[in-house]
C-alpha cells in the first residue's frame, strides 16, 4: 500500500525539510518553502526493473554516423549548438517572456520537417488552433509535423510510441506534469521528475528532445538548479523586447563551444538571420565622430564582432561620483577607471562616468579594455577619435597593452567593414598577413591615447 507523507520544498532552489521554515537555509530566500504532498510505495512487491542489455564496448569500436548531427535550418542556432541537433540530446531553452522563443522554435521545427523528418510538438500552454494561427503567420506548413496540446507527459509518451518522431518539442516544461508526482505542475519535483522521464526518452529512443523554460524575475531558469545539470545543452534567448535583435547564447553544451552566440532579427514574419553582426550593430553608427565614441572588435567564439562603445563623463555635484555600465562587466569598468587615474592622471574621481555598448550586447572579454579606456579617456578630454579606427587590446594594471587572441581575425573584419586604422598591442606576435589597412601598435595605455588625442589635432 502506499505511504503518504508531507515535506516542504523551496521552489527556488529545491531544498527539502519536513517542516515550514521562512527562511531557505540553502538559497537564503524567504516564503519560497510549499508544502508538497510525498506518495511512497511500502508494498513488498518488487516493482519489475527494465534492464538495458546492450554490450559493453571500447571507446574505439564506437561508429559514429553523419546522421548523428542535423541541421536546423539556421545557420546561427547550428553554431550555438556545436554543429545542429544531436541525436539523443536534451536540450534547454529559456528566455525572458514574448522574447521569442515558441517562434524560434516553431521555424526550427518547419526547418526540420522539410528535412523528411517527423517532429511533436507539444505546446502545454496554448491549443492547437492558437499554435496553428502562429505558424500561419510564419508561413510554417508540414505533413511531417504534429502538434499535441497536453500537459499529461504519460499521456505524451504514449503518442511517441504512435508517432516515433525524431524530435520532440515541450512547450513549456514548467506547464507539464507527470502523474508520480501529486504536487502541482511547475513545482521543483515537478519539473526534475518530467526531466528525468524526457532524458530517459532522449537517451533510450534516440529522440533529440527540445525544452521550453521560463525564467524567474532574476533572470535565472525557473525551476531547480539540478535541471540544468540533467540536460545536455543549456541555450539563452536574450535581447531587448523593445528592440528588434535577438541574441542566442549557449552556457553549456557538451557537443560544443560556450563561446558561440547566434544573432537575428525580429521581423513581421518571424525571426530572420543576420549573417554579418557587425553591420548590424554599427549600421546607425553616423561618419562624423564624437568624442567618447569608439569602435572595439570583440571575440564571439569563433566570430569577430565590431561594436561601437560610448562613454559619457561628466563632473558630479555630489561627494561621490556614479559608475553606470551597460554591456561591461561593472568591477572591470572600475578597474579601467582606477587605471587612467593612477597610470594617465585623469581626475575621474570627481566625475560621473557612463559607458554603454551599443546594441544591446555583453562584452566580457579583456580584448575590449583598451577601447573602453580611450572612450573614457577621450570624453574627459573633449577629443574624438577616428571614424575609421578600431581598437583592440587589453590593459593591465601598470597600464601596459597585453596581447590579445585570434587579432588577425578581429582586424580582417574591420578591412571588411571599410575601417582604416587599427590600434593593437604591441606586445602582439608579429602579424602573419598583409592586411589593406593602417597597424598601429602601442605598448602602453598613454601611447594610445597620445595617437588618438594628435590624430585629432
Amino acid at each position: 500500500m502506499a505511504k503518504v507523507k508531507t515535506k516542504w520544498v523551496c521552489q527556488n532552489c529545491g531544498y527539502e525539510t519536513l517542516k515550514y521554515i521562512g527562511k531557505c537555509p540553502d538559497c537564503g530566500n524567504w516564503g519560497t518553502l510549499v508544502e508538497e504532498v510525498e506518495i511512497k510505495n511500502t508494498s513488498s512487491v518488487s516493482q519489475s526493473v527494465v534492464i538495458d542489455d546492450s554490450p559493453v564496448c571500447l571507446i574505439n569500436e564506437i561508429e559514429i554516423t553523419e546522421s548523428i548531427k542535423s541541421s536546423t535550418g539556421f545557420a546561427e542556432l547550428d553554431r550555438v549548438l556545436g554543429g545542429g541537433l544531436v541525436q539523443g540530446s536534451l536540450i534547454l531553452l529559456a528566455g525572458d517572456p514574448g522574447i521569442g522563443k515558441s517562434t524560434l522554435i516553431l521555424q526550427t521545427a518547419g526547418n526540420v520537417c522539410s528535412q523528411d523528418k517527423k517532429l511533436l510538438y507539444v505546446c502545454a500552454e496554448e491549443s492547437g488552433s492558437q499554435v496553428k494561427l502562429r505558424a500561419q503567420r510564419l508561413n510554417v506548413n508540414s505533413d511531417k509535423l504534429y502538434v499535441y496540446s497536453q500537459t499529461n507527459l504519460e499521456a505524451v509518451i504514449n503518442q511517441i510510441d504512435v508517432i516515433k518522431p525524431e524530435i520532440l518539442v515541450i512547450d513549456s516544461i514548467q506547464s507539464v506534469y507527470t502523474s508520480n508526482i501529486t504536487s502541482s505542475a511547475g513545482s521543483v519535483s515537478q519539473i526534475r521528475e518530467c526531466t528525468n522521464l524526457l532524458m530517459d526518452i532522449a537517451k533510450n529512443k534516440g529522440i533529440t528532445v527540445i525544452v521550453i523554460g521560463h525564467v524567474t524575475k532574476d533572470g535565472n531558469i525557473a525551476g531547480p538548479k539540478v535541471l540544468e545539470h540533467m540536460v545536455d545543452t543549456v541555450i539563452y534567448f536574450e535581447g531587448d523586447k523593445y528592440k528588434s535583435q535577438r541574441l542566442l547564447r549557449s552556457i553549456k553544451n557538451r557537443f560544443g563551444s560556450t563561446n558561440e552566440i547566434g544573432v537575428f532579427n525580429m521581423v513581421e514574419s518571424g525571426l530572420e538571420e543576420v549573417t554579418n553582426p557587425s553591420e548590424l550593430f554599427m549600421k546607425e553608427r553616423t561618419d562624423s565622430a564624437t568624442p567618447g565614441s569608439v569602435i572595439i572588435a570583440a571575440n564571439e567564439g569563433t566570430r569577430a564582432l565590431l561594436v561601437e562603445v560610448q562613454a559619457l563623463v561628466g563632473k558630479t555635484s555630489y561627494p561621490s561620483p556614479r559608475r553606470v555600465s551597460t554591456g561591461v562587466e561593472y568591477n572591470r569598468l572600475l578597474q579601467i577607471i582606477a587605471v587612467l587615474e593612477k597610470r594617465i592622471g585623469l581626475q575621474l574621481s570627481s566625475h560621473d562616468v557612463y559607458v554603454n555598448v551599443i546594441g544591446g550586447i555583453e562584452i566580457d572579454e579583456p580584448a575590449a579594455d583598451l577601447g573602453i579606456a580611450l572612450a573614457i579617456a577621450t570624453c574627459f578630454r573633449d577629443v574624438v577619435v577616428s571614424s575609421d579606427c578600431v581598437i583592440i587590446g587589453e590593459i593591465s594594471l601598470s597600464g601596459e597593452i597585453r596581447n590579445v587572441s585570434n587579432i588577425e581575425k578581429r582586424i580582417y573584419e574591420a578591412q571588411k567593414l571599410g575601417f582604416k586604422k587599427a590600434i593593437v598591442p604591441k606586445q602582439n606576435k608579429k602579424l602573419s598577413e598583409n592586411f589593406d589597412i593602417e597597424i598601429v601598435e602601442v605598448p602602453r595605455l598613454i601611447d594610445a591615447i597620445k595617437v588618438c588625442v594628435s590624430k585629432s589635432n
